[in-house]
């Protein structure tokens, strides 16, 4: 619970849903505007990166607080498998496969990044600031850092898992989890900055982007030649397969993460590789995209013609405004020793991703999702994705569900790496 004195001015979620409905609004009317001041705003700063900074100013000055909030949880668990089922209706799997072999090299290149930055962050830390990267036994800060590794490769079951590993001090860990948040947050501001100048990126990358512009323009023909007026009918039975299929994945997803953790010893142990089968977010997301893509090979793909990925995106906007609100930029500066830690961190992995993009001379939509599959998981990966086009979101989801596949063994060899690093 909030101290009173730090307590936000708004703790009713219906009302901070309302800022931040608002906020959207305001955002995508100004976006819209062909003239003045706004049209010059937007070409410089891309309208999705304000849903995601507009909030996390709301935090940082005390309007609102993620903390006391549930409307994170309920986009992540409610909209975002709406969102997958509505935005891959019309998901087009051939074209998808010859996107080629780009998209997982730039995501295993990703991981490779997290797993090595770590341990360098550790050495070139500790040259200027010994006692930042120090601790002795269970407050030792390599185990903590291994918390943040097992989140960037694959997400909160992988984080989780690192915790139980390195049994890291309970009472310090809320400071990992501020670095966690503070750095890939920033991160992923500045990946959608870049959304806005990709045709300048993929010509510095001298990239082949030929494979993705195909199935946007497959998408994009086909939603044309199905596009009609939509009827109230249509809407409805739009949200009765979003909403049927997120109950469907919310309810073999728990059965499936409980029986598994009951039954098979290898994912109830949290030591062990496959200890992301229990997660319950993990089936959630895997069968929501399921059922989206077996929607796909039905009638139920025509819909997109009445709007289907529209209603998606507009469920993936308002997870974007609940992710911004976890950021507080207040927090930034509290701990600057970890905090330079975590930014020398994504920078190694920054700077990997964008000299393997430029060897193989791979889109930047790779680099961004590949990123974004590592660093922000099943939550954020589609939301880069479909800035790039709505036929490109389930490239981000499935690729995030590689992440939950390598997160845990990339991030064991990640903290061993960082222990070595913090005894030299």
């Amino acid at each position: 619970m909030y101290p009173l004195s730090t307590q936000p001015f708004i703790t009713n979620d219906t009302v901070t849903f309302g800022l931040l409905a608002l906020c959207l609004g305001f955002i995508f009317y100004t976006s819209s505007l062909k003239k003045g001041f706004w049209s010059k705003f937007y070409s410089i700063v891309p309208a999705v990166l304000m849903c995601y900074l507009l909030p996390a100013i709301l935090t940082s000055t005390g309007i609102i607080s993620d903390e006391l909030s549930n409307l994170y949880f309920m986009a992540s668990r409610y909209l975002l498998p709406a969102a997958l089922v509505l935005m891959t209706l019309s998901i087009d799997l051939k074209a998808i496969s010859n996107l080629g072999s780009k998209a997982i090299i730039m995501f295993l290149t990703g991981s490779a990044g997290i797993i090595i930055g770590g341990p360098l962050a550790i050495l070139i830390v500790s040259i200027f600031s010994p006692e930042t990267v120090g601790g002795n036994d269970f407050d030792a800060i390599w185990r903590g850092l291994s918390t943040i590794a097992g989140s960037w490769i694959g997400g909160g079951a992988n984080q989780a898992a690192m915790l139980e590993i390195f049994q890291y001090n309970p009472e310090k860990y809320g400071g990992m989890v501020l670095i966690d948040i503070v750095v890939a947050n920033v991160w992923m501001a500045i990946v959608l900055l870049g959304v806005g100048r990709t045709k300048k990126i993929d010509t510095w990358l001298k990239a082949d982007t030929s494979a993705i512009e195909t199935l946007k323009i497959k998408v994009s023909t086909f939603t044309e030649k199905i596009t009609r007026v939509p009827t109230l009918q249509d809407y409805m039975i739009m949200l009765s397969l979003a909403f049927a299929a997120v109950g469907a994945a919310h309810f073999f997803g728990d059965h499936i993460s409980s029986f598994l953790n009951e039954n098979v010893e290898a994912v109830n142990d949290q030591k062990s590789f496959l200890s992301f089968l229990g997660s319950s977010f993990f089936w959630m997301v895997v069968i929501a995209t399921t059922i989206g893509i077996s929607l796909s090979f039905s009638k139920a793909k025509n819909y997109e013609g009445a709007g289907a990925s529209k209603i998606g995106g507009m469920f993936i906007y308002i997870l974007v405004a609940t992710i911004g609100m976890k950021m507080d930029l207040g927090k930034v500066l509290e701990n600057p020793g970890l905090i330079a830690i975590g930014f020398i961190w994504i920078t190694i992995h920054a700077g990997l991703m964008i000299l393997v993009a430029k060897l193989i001379k791979a889109p930047y939509f790779f680099l961004a999702v590949g990123s974004q599959a590592n660093v922000g998981g099943a939550a954020s990966a589609p939301v880069v994705a479909a800035e790039f086009h709505p036929s490109l979101t389930s490239v981000g989801v499935l690729l995030a569900v590689l992440g939950y596949v390598v997160g845990t063994g990339g991030a064991l060899l990640c903290a061993y790496l960082m222990e070595v690093a913090s005894a030299l």
